[in-house]
C-alpha cells in the first residue's frame, strides 16, 4: 500500500476513536466550519499541524461541508534542515504547501523581554494577514487538548486567571477572520502514537534560536513544567486532565468572587444583599 495512503488510513481506522471522532466531534460541537468557508490551515512543520492537514483533507473528502482549504507555511527565518524536512514531509503525506517568508527571528533575535510571546504574536498576525490576501475567511491551528489543559493550569497557577484555549475567537486586528482549533478534542499522546505508528518524523521546534530543544526539553520553561505537573496528576488520577476540561463547561458564577466580561470587572459584593439565590445549604 502507498505510505501515504497507509498514513491516511490509519487516521480513521486505527485511530478513529483517538483522533478522527475527537476531530469531528470538534468540528460540530463548536460550528468550526460553515459552507463557503475558505479555510488557511497554517502548519509550522510540527506533529499537530500536520496531522491537522490530513485531518482536514479527510473531512474534505468525506464531509458534508462544502469549503475550500489552503495550506499554509511561514518561513520566519527557518534553518535550511527545518525547511527542507517541511517540504519533504509535505510531499510525502500529500499535502500542497504554499510557503512565504517573512524575517519574524531576525526581527526578535535581540528581544530580551518575552520574546516567545512576542514571536508568537507577529506570527499570527503574518499568517492572518496573508490568509486575507489570499481570500480565506478562517485560519486553522493545530492546538490540541493538552494544550487547552496547559493554558488552563498556566492561567491559574503563573497569571491568577481563570481561562482558557478556546476553540474559535473572531480576530480583533483582521476584520471578518476567525481563528479554529479542529484538533481541540485530541489528545497529545494520540497525536504522537500515530506519528510513530507511521514512521513519521517532524521538526520539533520551529524556533532556530531553540533548535536544541530535542536535546534540552527544559528550554521550554513554564510549559514544560505544567507538562509534567499534568503527567503526575494524571498517575494519580486518569480522568484529571477531563475534569479540568469539563470545568469550563461548568463555572458557577455565583459561587466566585469575581470574575470579567468584556472588559468589565464583576464582583459578588454587588448583588449580595439583594441575591438569595446563592445560599449556604
Amino acid at each position: 500500500m502507498d505510505k501515504c495512503l497507509s498514513i491516511e488510513r490509519s487516521i480513521i481506522t486505527t485511530y478513529r476513536s483517538r483522533i478522527w471522532k475527537p476531530f469531528v466531534s470538534a468540528i460540530i460541537e463548536y460550528e468550526l466550519i460553515k459552507d463557503g468557508d475558505k479555510i488557511a490551515v497554517c502548519m509550522s512543520g510540527g506533529k499537530d499541524s500536520m496531522l491537522l492537514a490530513k485531518c482536514m483533507q479527510e473531512l474534505k473528502a468525506h464531509g458534508k461541508n462544502n469549503f475550500e482549504l489552503f495550506f499554509l507555511v511561514m518561513d520566519p527565518g527557518y534553518s535550511d534542515i527545518n525547511k527542507q524536512k517541511i517540504i519533504d514531509n509535505a510531499k510525502l503525506l500529500n499535502v500542497p504547501i504554499q510557503i512565504f517568508n517573512s524575517n519574524i527571528f531576525n526581527i526578535v533575535a535581540d528581544i530580551k523581554d518575552s520574546p516567545c510571546y512576542l514571536c508568537a504574536r507577529m506570527r499570527r498576525g503574518c499568517l492572518y494577514n496573508k490568509a486575507k490576501e489570499m481570500g480565506c475567511n478562517k485560519i486553522a491551528l493545530g492546538h490540541h487538548f493538552d494544550d487547552v489543559i496547559e493554558t488552563i493550569l498556566m492561567s491559574a497557577l503563573y497569571n491568577g486567571q481563570i481561562k482558557t484555549m478556546m476553540p474559535k475567537l473572531h480576530s480583533l486586528n483582521f476584520e471578518g477572520m476567525e481563528l479554529i482549533r479542529p484538533l481541540y478534542q485530541v489528545k497529545e499522546a494520540d497525536i504522537v502514537n500515530w506519528k510513530n505508528l507511521n514512521g513519521l518524523d517532524f521538526i520539533k521546534c520551529a524556533c532556530r534560536f531553540t533548535e536544541n530543544c530535542s536535546i534540552n526539553q527544559d528550554i521550554a520553561g513554564k510549559r514544560t513544567e505544567i507538562k509534567s505537573l499534568i503527567t503526575r496528576l494524571r498517575k494519580i488520577n486518569p480522568i484529571f486532565d477531563h475534569n479540568i476540561f469539563k470545568s469550563m463547561y461548568n463555572i458557577n458564577l455565583g459561587a466566585v468572587i469575581g470574575h470579567k466580561l468584556n472588559g468589565k470587572i464583576y464582583n459578588f459584593l454587588n448583588n449580595y444583599d439583594n441575591d438569595s439565590a446563592d445560599t449556604e445549604e
